[in-house]
């Protein structure tokens, strides 16, 4: 089910990584490389926060993710934005074998203007993609660089704001480089 969008929001994509890539290096460089990508896919990059350090999460034997949020414009639907974010991430490297693994690149869609869709029984590839992204609202290393780039956003299910939200998240090792 897809929910009016909202005619004010934005489109916010978390951008986080935490293992070297072999071509474009350390993570921070790597995503660097990421926002790079996007631009020559035509995916303009509006805002972007700054780049924060955080502890894995849940906690793990894994080093520490550098993490982002970025305000985009683009002509694509939430599906084909997905579908981008994903084709990058794999040229990037990555391969999913599981959650919370190390990643070279990840690359979140976490509102698209304010869209509201649940997950359906026919969903399959190309399904427009669950918004705003579902683990959005406890996650520290998301909402603060979010609150960089969107200090007035709201979550689009239940209307709280992005202090409250911060505020009931789950406690983070977390800092701006």
């Amino acid at each position: 089910m897809i929910a009016n969008p909202s005619p004010q929001g934005g489109i916010y994509i978390a951008l986080g990584a935490n293992l070297a890539s072999p071509v474009h290096g350390p993570p921070r460089q790597t995503l660097e490389a990421a926002l790079a990508r996007l631009a020559v896919e035509g995916v303009t990059i509006v805002r972007r926060s700054s780049w924060w350090r955080s502890a894995p999460f849940p906690a793990a034997d894994q080093p520490d993710f550098v993490n982002g949020v970025v305000e985009v414009d683009t002509p694509l639907d939430p599906p084909a934005l997905l579908d981008l974010l994903h084709r990058i991430e794999a040229d990037f490297g990555r391969v999913r074998l599981r959650t919370w693994e190390a990643r070279i690149l990840d690359l979140d869609l976490l509102d698209f203007r304010g869209q509201v869709r649940t997950a359906g029984a026919a969903d399959g590839p190309g399904a427009a993609p669950v918004l705003p992204h579902p683990r959005l609202a406890g996650r520290l290393f998301v909402l603060l660089p979010l609150q960089e780039v969107a200090p007035g956003w709201r979550h689009p299910v239940g209307g709280e704001e992005i202090g409250a939200l911060i505020g009931a998240a789950f406690p983070l090792d977390i800092s701006m480089l």
